[in-house]
């Protein structure tokens, strides 16, 4: 039986397995190496699942007030003139609505729950070592204490230590030649839907976030993985904006020093498996990387959460539960990591964008089957 667990990640995935398992009564510590826990990026989209899975995490009314949360998608050519709009059915069941939200908003939300909920939070720790035994992990962390625990979980990103401590075999992320810009805008009028705009040099999308505000995006096909100092991004991204028209001349107008910009190099890793080794499991991004062609990173994570803390309440002994977790994750991650590769692959030849489309509406058609 397991009474005791450390979440070393304080991002969506760890909130997610921290209030899941929370619930079950079982006492959870959860430990961030950011002494601030701080949220980085601009803002994010929100598929239907991750629609679902915050709400049976109990956060969909926050996000609903927050953030934005709509249905259908349009698309645009360059000059903004539309090309095609999905119907949208005013009674569409919450996993095929989609929205998005501030990363920070969103990071908000869920540690607002965690320290409400009883959880243990410390701040700017880190673990530096596991003793991992037959009845318990003992962790030595970066201010001297040690302490035991039934189980760990480590939802420590992309960039794991601890996957790189378990499985040293692992190639690191795989950097897929594409990068990602996001800029947080004022929402022009009319924009009540995600729009995407095809065909130009790159490729573009606005999406809201909040009755007020608006995010861009931004993919740019960068084989040589560039980087960008900080006084370079927002010139780059105002050239990147200047073939296309719509709403985009506008937006690209008000750009300026106090524009919230990010940009990251796309990367993916999927961990065979089993995703842990004894007592110590990874979730979320530790285990499954996308990048955001499917938009379900943070659901993904979400329902990492939620399924490790069904399992272990019904499985009869540790491993049991983490092979069992395993068992239900993995097919769903590889389908997600894999075709989101797989359209940023079409994007960079210059492919038909219907048929990522196609990839996209298919898969999401199958992630729409309860997880």
């Amino acid at each position: 039986m397991i009474e005791s667990v450390l979440i070393v990640g304080g991002g969506i995935g760890g909130m997610s397995a921290a209030l899941a398992l929370a619930r079950q009564g079982v006492a959870v510590e959860l430990i961030d190496s950011d002494p601030h826990w701080r949220a980085y990026g601009a803002g994010i989209s929100v598929t239907g699942i991750s629609l679902r899975a915050f709400d049976d995490l109990g956060v969909l009314d926050e996000i609903r007030e927050l953030g934005f949360i709509g249905a259908g998608i349009r698309l645009r050519d360059p000059t903004g003139n539309l090309i095609f709009e999905a119907p949208v059915a005013p009674d569409a069941p919450l996993v095929q609505r989609g929205g998005g939200i501030m990363r920070g908003v969103l990071h908000d939300i869920l540690a607002t729950r965690v320290r409400a909920g009883g959880i243990q939070v410390n701040l700017g720790v880190e673990a530096v070592g596991y003793d991992d035994g037959a009845d318990g992990v003992s962790v030595r962390f970066s201010d001297g204490r040690q302490s035991r625990y039934d189980l760990v979980v480590a939802a420590d990103g992309i960039y794991s230590r601890t996957r790189a401590a378990l499985f040293p075999e692992v190639p690191p992320p795989q950097f897929t030649g594409q990068g990602c810009w996001r800029i947080v805008a004022p929402r022009p009028q009319g924009v009540d839907r995600t729009e995407i705009y095809t065909g130009g040099p790159v490729k573009l999308g606005i999406n809201p976030v909040s009755a007020t505000h608006v995010y861009l995006f931004i993919l740019e096909h960068v084989p040589d993985n560039p980087w960008y100092e900080p006084d370079q991004q927002l010139p780059h991204v105002s050239k990147l904006l200047e073939p296309f028209g719509g709403d985009v001349p506008a937006i690209r107008a008000g750009l300026g020093s106090e524009s919230l910009v990010s940009y990251r190099p796309l990367e993916w890793l999927l961990l065979p498996a089993p995703w842990h080794r004894g007592r110590i499991v990874l979730i979320g991004d530790a285990a499954h990387a996308t990048t955001p062609h499917m938009a379900s990173g943070a659901g993904m994570a979400a329902e990492d959460g939620l399924v490790l803390a069904e399992e272990i309440v019904r499985s009869v002994d540790v491993e049991s539960a983490l092979q069992a977790f395993t068992a239900r994750r993995f097919e769903r991650a590889r389908m997600v990591v894999e075709n989101s590769v797989r359209i940023g692959d079409m994007e960079m030849a210059g492919g038909n964008q219907m048929d990522a489309n196609r990839m996209l509406g298919d898969t999401m058609q199958r992630l729409a089957a309860p997880y």
